[in-house]
């Protein structure tokens, strides 16, 4: 039985999860914040509240799987300090679609050996305070790393902001040759919950760390 407490339970996304966790027999959710008696904290919430949260977590040896985005330069630093004492992993999208749509990227610049020029579209509900949001940025580095050959003459990252979108995320390759394009479109929260939800069951057994997405699916 894996015990999770949510941070920014009454949020969109804490709302989801706990939804998910309620319909399955091997999770238990933790009620009023009892963090002692939690297996995992899933936080999707804001920077200062991850940041107040995360003293308990390294306090009482809590693994932590975070969604949340915004954060600066210096409140990663304080995240990855905190992973030498505790196993953390910090995602902005934990869908395993997006999972499969960097590996087909990574696969496709392997091969590539025309200049091209790069465009990423993202488009994300009105709400979303974060632009571009924290999985275009993601892409942005997972191209410009596995561009080996320094065949991306450019990388251009769009973002709108549409009714209630839930994240639709396209990645546009351009030469003189060819226009090849990835995309993901999320239909529903539900797909970054069950990933959350997913991790957290696994992370409990990881040593401290600042883990990837990668390291889970």
């Amino acid at each position: 039985m894996t015990k999770i407490l949510i941070n920014g339970l009454s949020g969109k996304m804490g709302s989801s999860i706990a939804d998910i966790v309620k319909e399955q027999k091997n999770i238990d959710l933790i009620q009023d914040n009892d963090i002692k008696n939690a297996d995992v904290l899933i936080d999707f919430s804001r920077p200062s509240s991850t940041l107040k949260i995360l003293e308990d977590c390294v306090k009482f040896n809590i693994p932590m799987v975070i969604g949340t985005t915004g954060f600066n330069e210096s409140e990663l630093s304080i995240l990855k300090e905190a992973s030498k004492r505790i196993p953390i992993l910090l995602a902005f999208n934990m869908s395993k679609g997006i999972f499969i749509l960097k590996k087909s990227i990574q696969n496709f610049l392997e091969s590539n050996n025309n200049k091209t020029a790069c465009t990423i579209e993202e488009v994300h509900h009105t709400e979303k305070v974060d632009s571009p949001s924290g999985t275009a940025i993601e892409l942005k580095k997972v191209i410009q790393m596995a561009d080996t050959t320094n065949n991306i003459s450019s990388i251009n990252i769009k973002s709108k902001r549409v009714g209630s979108i839930f994240g639709i995320h396209k990645i546009i390759f351009s030469s003189e040759l060819d226009y090849i394009e990835f995309k993901h479109e999320a239909l529903s929260r539900k797909v970054f919950a069950e990933g959350a939800i997913e991790i957290s069951k696994l992370i409990s057994s990881k040593s401290p760390k600042m883990y990837e997405l990668e390291d889970f699916f």
